[in-house]
């Protein structure tokens, strides 16, 4: 179902939860949110649907993919860029890193290890921002 997009940034600035099976209809719920604001939104954490768990979605492609508990354990080759956040007004200058390496589990909980890079590696580090609570 689709959810409201939360602004509060005191609730945003907590550090989410590890997500459990107990939590699909989170996921489903986010992969809906994230499919109606797709015109200007490329991925979406939990907490920004006011759901405070590690999970992520980020859209790959024509297919939004599910994050659940991201951790992101490798990254390399820093550089500087702006961004922006549905539940945030404006661009923020960060420092995101051209590549990264994250483990995490799929919509049925098993475990992968994966490397990203470039755009959809940069969608990934804002989003698992979100979960520490990190605000651009």
């Amino acid at each position: 179902m689709i959810q409201p997009i939360n602004c509060n940034t005191k609730t945003l600035s907590q550090k989410a939860v590890k997500a459990t099976k107990a939590d699909t209809q989170t996921v489903t719920d986010l992969l809906d949110t994230l499919k109606a604001h797709q015109a200007d939104c490329v991925g979406m954490a939990a907490n920004m649907i006011g759901i405070n768990k590690r999970i992520i979605v980020v859209q790959m492609g024509v297919l939004p993919v599910a994050l659940i508990n991201p951790i992101i354990t490798k990254k390399s080759s820093p550089f500087s860029t702006k961004e922006g956040c549905l539940s945030l007004l404006g661009e923020h200058s960060t420092t995101r890193y051209k590549h990264i390496e994250v483990t995490y589990q799929d919509q049925n909980f098993t475990t992968h290890q994966q490397q990203f890079s470039d755009w959809i590696a940069q969608i990934i580090q804002h989003e698992v921002d979100h979960c520490e609570g990190i605000l651009i």
